[in-house]
């Protein structure tokens, strides 16, 4: 009969449900899914509140929404059939979520959401849907902020190579600067290169943003894979000359210029510079593809 569901044994565990089934079942996993991860859902989006390196993340789930609805035609055609094996993947992703509650490791009970939305997906759907909309669901992983241990481990070093590439460029234009760790002492003021002027966050939000432009600006998946790695030496670069354009204001008008909007402009100013660059990359790409690749014969 209709509307039925039907257990089907064999290869993959699959079952098989009417259309009204599966919508119930997704509002069913809907409901479990926000009353389970409402307090992970509410710390996550309150440090990305309170914390400027993570502000770029509110804009992580719109633009995975965007992007699985331009390809909405792929999985709406995909073969739906549904398989218990999301059970298995829901079960893992509960097991993670009580680990990372009860550890106080506020990243594995994070990303187990994101384990726990491909169970759904297996669950209602199955694994042909789950490849469908692999990219927008894997794109969710920018919203989960790093553990804080691997983020202290990026920004320490990234600090002190942003100290000497400041240093350096003001020299090579003339401004005397001595560097001890990271202060940059100037004629006239010393700069502190702060964990916020590591660069950290315009390489993670460069990061986000540049995955998503290469998602539909290459089709080639080692295109994409090429910007992403320009991505942090670009980062770094920029950041360097940030630091280099600001000793020079301060230089000229004093250390007030390392305040207000003056340093927003200027973290904006290179963020669109370091983007521009990864944009000529990318354009770089394509001539050096059509260059490369055989001409037909006429």
């Amino acid at each position: 009969m209709r509307g039925e569901t039907l257990l089907r044994g064999g290869r993959g565990f699959s079952i098989d449900l009417s259309a009204g089934g599966r919508y119930i079942a997704a509002l069913a996993m809907a409901g479990f899914l926000l009353f389970l991860y409402a307090p992970t859902l509410l710390g996550l989006i309150q440090q990305w509140w309170t914390d400027p390196d993570y502000g770029y993340c509110f804009l992580v789930p719109v633009l995975s929404v965007w992007i699985l609805w331009q390809g909405r035609k792929r999985w709406r055609t995909a073969c739906q059939r549904p398989s218990f094996l999301g059970l298995v993947i829901i079960l893992f992703a509960m097991g993670l979520l009580i680990a990372g509650t009860l550890g106080a490791e506020r990243f594995t009970a994070r990303i187990s959401l994101l384990i726990l939305l491909c169970g759904i997906i297996v669950f209602v759907a199955g694994r042909g849907v789950l490849r469908s909309v692999a990219f927008p669901l894997a794109y969710l992983v920018f919203m989960i902020p790093l553990p804080a241990i691997v983020f202290y481990q990026l920004t320490v070093p990234l600090q002190l190579l942003a100290s000497r590439l400041g240093a350096h460029g003001l020299t090579v234009l003339g401004v005397r600067t001595l560097r001890e760790g990271n202060l940059l002492i100037l004629p006239n003021c010393t700069l502190e290169v702060l964990e916020s002027c590591s660069g950290i966050r315009s390489l993670l939000c460069l990061l986000a943003t540049v995955t998503a432009y290469g998602h539909f600006a290459q089709a080639a998946l080692w295109k994409r894979c090429v910007l992403i790695i320009l991505v942090f030496p670009i980062a770094i670069l920029c950041n360097g000359l940030r630091l280099v354009a600001t000793g020079l204001l301060c230089h000229a008008a004093g250390p007030q210029a390392d305040s207000g909007v003056f340093h927003l402009a200027l973290g904006v100013g290179f963020f669109l510079l370091a983007f521009f660059l990864t944009w000529l990359a990318d354009e770089g790409l394509c001539c050096c593809t059509l260059r490369l690749s055989p001409r037909l014969p006429s």
